[in-house]
Parts: structure tokens; C-alpha cells; sequence
């Protein structure tokens, strides 16, 4: 027997820990993948990925093919079908090798008596393939592969492109390049990645910005070691940019990490910046980023709803506010969310994005700005949020991003596409 780990094996048990267990992907994944080989390596998360995309669709699938649900104990060889449905049904795998490597997973799962079973089944999908997909197109949930509590809100929220939006959500997102304008423009770096022979393309509404017209391995870019470039999603690049920042601010990014924002921010501007999240692993990363491209900000581990914790009661100029949210505007990039996260997390979500908007506000110097940010697509996280504040605050004023920008309407909601989904909203103390 091989010493070699199988990969439907490593999917079926990672996808058991995150749809089951409520383990992220993002950590499951490394953790799995530790010792392949990178061939293996992307085949792993191109399955992880794909079965989470498709999760109710296989699920339906099963229903008609299972007798009996693969429960408790079980469960595990649950996932090992859906692996294997997905093989048959969205990859280029030959059917009898996604077949047999699904079958072969067994071994390392310790069922070898399942192998007639999970045979079978398998067989029997490639059989009436056509037929379980027409029936499972009649059933939202699996016509759109995402919750019916997401597919209504977005329904509501945006009832001329919600079918766009969900269809974006199961596409594989681009990969981004910020460069790092204290070191190349943007056009220089777009002239060295073509001396390099790597295919992109850049957009002017993201100036800092470079789209690669496929992924690749960060240290083949050239000069990234040595902070030329990070990859950072277009939309999440507007942060620095709508702060604003100059030379000798002092500035808040609360809510830091993994620290793309915090680098940007000193790219653009000799500042003084206070990076600060209230998970302390994660501040390691930013701390990471930072070291790579030779940048210093100072790093606390607290808690942005309870200042009183960690300010030393000196005021900011310009405060970055990317506050916890529901990450539905990534799910592209996090297919995970959309099994992890409930209907209800999106109220109690809202109620901590408001906390923590009352808490810090008062940290901020008259005339000074504060930039409201979510990777979210959900009014109530957005929109109805810095509606509500404006007009609870005599301080803040408004300052429109664009032209349709208004009080009652407020900030630019970007949907997922060319760029991530991501809002803000721009916010002055009045002096």
C-alpha cells in the first residue's frame, strides 16, 4: 500500500470538520495538506472548494441515490460521496479514475467494507446524472447552491442582479496585486510583470491595483519578497485610499489583521498608525506583512467595543473601521461562509458593528475622518448602519463616495465581480 495520502480521503474528512464540526476552511486546509505534493495540494482545495459551492445540489443528489443517510459514525462517508458526485459531475478527473480514487479513500478511512457500497452509489449517479439534475433545478436552494435565508435577503436587497450576484458567488475569484506605490507605480510594475511573461491586466478604478489573468505563486512575482507587491483583493484596496492618509497622521486600524489595509495605509503616507485586533494570533500576521515590505506600526491585541481597555486617550486623525461582519461579500473566495453562517448572526452581527461604531467614534479628533468598512453585500450591515448613525450623531458629516452617495442612502456597495463584494462609508467629525 502507498505511503501516499489520498486526497478524496483528506477532502471528505476536511469538509466532515467544517460543514459538521463548524471548523473554517481556512484552517482545515493547511492542516490537511501538510506533506503533498503541490499537484496533490491543488487538487485538494479545488475538491474542498467545489463541494462547498455545491453542497445542497449533492446533498439532493444523495437523497434519491442513499437508502438510508450515512449517519453519526457514518457521516464521514457522507462526505466522501459528495467528493465523489462532484468529481463525476463539475471535473475533468476520467469517470472510472474519480470513481476508483473515491472507492481507493476507503483504505485510509478504515472502511474497506464500504467500497460495494460507495461503488454503487457512485455508478448509480453517473446513470441518472441528467435525470437528478433537472429534479434538483426545481428546488431554490439547489438551483442557486446557496441558504434560502441568503437567496431571500439578496432577493430583497437587490431584486434587478440577485441571480447575478449568486452566480458570481460560485466563480473562482481573481487573484489581485497592490503594488506598493513607495516603491514601483503601477505601471512599472505591470512593465515588469510583462518583462516576466505574466499575463494581467489593469483597471483605472483601482490605481493601486494589478489582476492577474491567472493565479500563481507569490515568490514567482517579481521583487515580492522584498515588498513590491501583496496580494489584496481590488476592492479591499479602496480602504487606504478613501482615508486618505498623510505624512505624520496619527491613525487607527481597528480591526487590523491579517494587516493588508495597515500596509497599504503606510505605502501611501509616513503616518503613525495603531494597528489594533482583538485576537492576538492573528495580529501575527500582521506584524508579518509588515516585516516583509519593511514597514513598523504599533500593534495592540484589543477588543475595538471597549476602548477604555487599551486607549491612552490620545485622539486619531483618520481612523480605518473594518468592522466584524457577515463576509458574504467573499464568498467566492470562502465558500465555507455560506454553510457557517445563520440568518440570526446577521442581527447580532449588526448589533456589534454598532458598538463598536458608538465606541470609537469618540476617539476620533474634530475633523477628522473615520472610513466605515464590511466585506458584506447586507444592508443591514451597511447601508441601514451608517443610516442609523447619522442620524442618531449631531458630529458626523457625510461625505459622499459617489453621486448617488446620500444620507438616507449612504456609502458605495461594491458587489462581487470584477472585485470582491465590500462597502464604505466616509465619515468627518465636525470641528
Amino acid at each position: 500500500m502507498s505511503n501516499v495520502p489520498n486526497v478524496r480521503a483528506l477532502a471528505a474528512e476536511t469538509l466532515y470538520n467544517v460543514v459538521d464540526k463548524g471548523a473554517s476552511l481556512n484552517q482545515e486546509l493547511p492542516f490537511a495538506s501538510q506533506g503533498l505534493p503541490p499537484k496533490d495540494k491543488a487538487l485538494l482545495q479545488q475538491i474542498c472548494y467545489g463541494v462547498l459551492r455545491y453542497l445542497p445540489s449533492l446533498e439532493n443528489y444523495c437523497q434519491h441515490l442513499v437508502e438510508q443517510p450515512l449517519k453519526g459514525k457514518r457521516r464521514i462517508f457522507q462526505f466522501l460521496l459528495y467528493v465523489g458526485i462532484y468529481q463525476l459531475q463539475h471535473m475533468r478527473v476520467p469517470p472510472h479514475a474519480a470513481i476508483s480514487e473515491t472507492v481507493n479513500a476507503l483504505a485510509q478511512l478504515r472502511a474497506l467494507g464500504l467500497k460495494g457500497l460507495i461503488n454503487a452509489i457512485l455508478r448509480s449517479f453517473q446513470r441518472q446524472q441528467a435525470e437528478l439534475e433537472e429534479k434538483a433545478k426545481l428546488i431554490p436552494v439547489c438551483l442557486y447552491n446557496h441558504p434560502n435565508w441568503f437567496i431571500k435577503q439578496v432577493q430583497t436587497a437587490y431584486p434587478d442582479s440577485w441571480e447575478a450576484l449568486l452566480e458570481e458567488n460560485q466563480q473562482q475569484a481573481p487573484m489581485w496585486l497592490r503594488v506598493n506605490q513607495a516603491q514601483f507605480s503601477t505601471q512599472e510594475y505591470s512593465d515588469m510583470l510583462s518583462a516576466n511573461d505574466i499575463e494581467h491586466t489593469l483597471n483605472p478604478d483601482f490605481i493601486d491595483g494589478i489582476k492577474l489573468a491567472k493565479p500563481r505563486d507569490v515568490f514567482s512575482l517579481p521583487e515580492f519578497d522584498t515588498g513590491a507587491c501583496s496580494v489584496q483583493d481590488a476592492a479591499a484596496q479602496l480602504a487606504a485610499r478613501f482615508l486618505e492618509p498623510k505624512a505624520d497622521d496619527y491613525i487607527l486600524d481597528a480591526c487590523a489583521a491579517p494587516g493588508g489595509k495597515t500596509c497599504h495605509i503606510l505605502e501611501l503616507a509616513d503616518a503613525d498608525v495603531l494597528a489594533l485586533d482583538s485576537d492576538s494570533t492573528r495580529l501575527e500576521r500582521v506584524k508579518q506583512n509588515l516585516t516583509r515590505i519593511g514597514l513598523g506600526a504599533d500593534l495592540q491585541c484589543g477588543d475595538a467595543s471597549q476602548p477604555h481597555t487599551w486607549w491612552d486617550e490620545k485622539l486619531f486623525d483618520r481612523i480605518l473601521l473594518d468592522v466584524p461582519c457577515s463576509a458574504t461579500g467573499v464568498i467566492r473566495r470562502h465558500p465555507d461562509i455560506k454553510w457557517l453562517r445563520r440568518a440570526s448572526d446577521i442581527e447580532d452581527l449588526a448589533k456589534l458593528q454598532s458598538d463598536i461604531l458608538d465606541s470609537i467614534w469618540p476617539l476620533l479628533k474634530p475633523g477628522g475622518t473615520l472610513v466605515y468598512a464590511t466585506c458584506s453585500v447586507l444592508p443591514q450591515e451597511n447601508q441601514q448602519q451608517v443610516a442609523k448613525f447619522l442620524a442618531n450623531n449631531d458630529d458626523v458629516e457625510h461625505i459622499p463616495l459617489h453621486e448617488n452617495d446620500t444620507v438616507t442612502n449612504p456609502g458605495l456597495q461594491l458587489l462581487p465581480g470584477e472585485s470582491d463584494g465590500f462597502y464604505y462609508a466616509k465619515l468627518v467629525k465636525k470641528a
